[in-house]
């Protein structure tokens, strides 16, 4: 069967090994072999000036690691190697292959990634889909690895037609298609895209032990759908550089040990559809406005530090006390306290009006001596009838 192009026999009850006389299929672009019982090690039978555009092993008991001669692969597109047993450090040599769109080894045994930190220079030039979620993954987030993926920086959409990931192969009278699917993680929730629009893009590290800060480098990512940095010991602020990603829909930093503020630069987001913050050690208020306002109150918690409007913790205040207006006191005591204000108004208009009049009196006679004698008089009985109490 020299000269076939798809062989797709996935989602059966297969067992056994890979047998390496699928190497000799010169003219081989699928090999789908997902959702079997396979096991064993993946062979190295992928020889130089191969046509495979997608290998999907996910779901399966592979082990060992990945055969080295996968960089042979220069047309591969997709390469999904989840939910298996493989123990190996990362294949940043992977990097190398020029048309790697989907690079999925989720649910493995994964281990290291600054070993070959300092080999990420080119790598990834067209990667769109990173899933490394549920490994042993270890040290800092990979920010060279981030500075790297110039398809997630500026994916201009107006530009491309909105196509499916997979090849159409023309067989005698019938067009054969295959097209690729991922499963996706989005808060909490696994999901299936049966079909994989080609603008798509998600970054997905959760369930690992990274540590360290975000790098601000992730920033540049404008393209970016989907990010998950979840369930690992990220400290730190969150990078205000975030705020620049104008096509994020779906963000988890849930689990994890940042502090500080939430950037308020996140209202920008205006795609944003998801958001998990809980189980940090953030604080102050939550910022207010566009998509935050249909966050609930399951984003934040976790997060004894925060404050907002849609939390039992209220952001205290700090404004100067007006004064009660006179309405807002009558309603209190039912009234009474207006009357008696009225009251005290005509006592002061009354008692104003014979002030002056006195004072014209007095002023305008020029003999004044009369009016002090009749106010000491006055004061001298007035002391005696204290005297005698």
């Amino acid at each position: 069967m020299s000269v076939i192009q798809i062989l797709d026999l996935s989602y059966n009850n297969l067992n056994g090994t890979i047998p390496k006389c699928v190497g000799n299929f010169s003219s081989l672009h699928v090999l789908d072999l997902r959702k079997n019982r396979l096991y064993g090690s993946i062979p190295g039978i992928f020889a130089r000036d191969n046509h495979f555009r997608t290998l999907n092993f996910n779901g399966n008991g592979l082990e060992g690691s990945i055969p080295r001669s996968l960089v042979n692969c220069i047309m591969l597109e997709v390469l999904d190697l989840g939910n298996n047993k493989i123990t190996d450090s990362f294949p940043y040599w992977l990097g190398d292959l020029p048309k790697l769109q989907v690079l999925v080894l989720r649910f493995n045994n994964f281990y290291g990634f600054e070993r070959g930190s300092s080999k990420f220079n080119g790598s990834f030039p067209m990667l769109r889909i990173l899933d490394l979620s549920h490994n042993n993954f270890s040290g800092r987030l990979p920010t060279r690895l981030f500075e790297n993926l110039k398809a997630m920086v500026n994916l201009d959409e107006a530009k491309r037609k909105l196509n499916y990931m997979g090849e159409t192969y023309d067989q005698d009278l019938a067009a054969i298609v295959y097209q690729n699917s991922v499963a996706i993680v989005v808060k909490g929730f696994e999901i299936r895209l049966e079909k994989i629009v080609t603008t798509f893009t998600a970054i997905d590290l959760s369930n690992n032990s990274f540590h360290g800060e975000i790098p601000n480098s992730i920033g540049k990512l404008h393209s970016l759908r989907l990010l998950n940095l979840s369930q690992n010991s990220l400290t730190g602020h969150i990078p205000l550089s975030l705020g620049n990603m104008i096509a994020l829909e779906a963000l988890d930093l849930s689990s994890n040990k940042l502090v500080g503020e939430i950037p308020s630069e996140l209202v920008g987001l205006t795609f944003l559809a998801k958001l998990n913050l809980s189980q940090n050690h953030l604080k102050g208020p939550i910022p207010q406005g566009k998509q935050f306002e249909t966050f609930q109150n399951d984003s934040y918690s976790g997060n004894l530090g925060l404050c907002g409007f849609m939390l039992s913790n209220k952001c205290d205040i700090d404004e100067t006390p007006q004064p009660e207006s006179s309405i807002d006191h009558d309603e209190e005591h039912n009234i009474p306290t207006w009357l008696d204000w009225k009251v005290i108004m005509m006592g002061y208009g009354s008692g104003l009006s014979l002030g002056f009049t006195i004072g014209y009196i007095v002023f305008s006679t020029g003999k004044p001596r009369w009016f002090l004698r009749m106010i000491d008089g006055l004061i001298r009985r007035c002391n005696r009838k204290t005297k005698r109490k």
